[in-house]
């Protein structure tokens, strides 16, 4: 991947929050889910329930699709990578507790927070640590459905 496109996919992930992964349940029917993230690099990370159906699907299996994007009302300018990648279960508690004090810093303008909302502790929380390995990055505005298709 060269680096003016590497850029391109760093600046919109950067500057987003929120992700659409998709997971495959054990009898082969897709799930997607809306899930918030942070990023260091091209490297994402989501938390999701312990028990949730998240978690159990990629217990079975690590891939995931996931796109990143935002709604816009002009349809020619549609940006945004969609992404391949493998979903690993984060057990070291020092990336755990990095990837929690990350969160109040992509979400700087989320209400302070309350008793009843607090940063969950490491073992409250499943972590996925997203490594992608193909980036589609659609840009409507070099065209309808233009997409560049990058190894990672």
């Amino acid at each position: 991947m060269d680096d003016p496109m590497k850029q391109k996919i760093l600046a919109l992930l950067d500057g987003h929050r929120i992700m659409t992964i998709a997971t495959l349940r054990p009898d082969g029917w897709p799930q997607a889910t809306t899930v918030g993230y942070v990023n260091e690099g091209l490297t994402l990370w989501f938390l999701c329930g312990l028990e949730s159906q998240k978690a159990r699907n990629l217990a079975h299996d690590d891939r995931v699709s996931l796109t990143v994007d935002h709604d816009t009302p002009d349809i020619m300018s549609i940006t945004g990578p969609s992404v391949a990648a493998r979903a690993k279960r984060v057990n070291d508690r020092a990336e755990a507790e990095k990837v929690i004090a990350m969160l109040p810093l992509k979400y700087a303008d989320a209400p302070p927070a309350t008793a009843q909302m607090t940063m969950p502790r490491p073992e409250e929380v499943a972590i996925f640590r997203v490594v992608p390995e193909i980036v589609s990055v659609l840009d409507y505005t070099k065209g309808f459905a233009h997409t560049d298709l990058v190894r990672v």
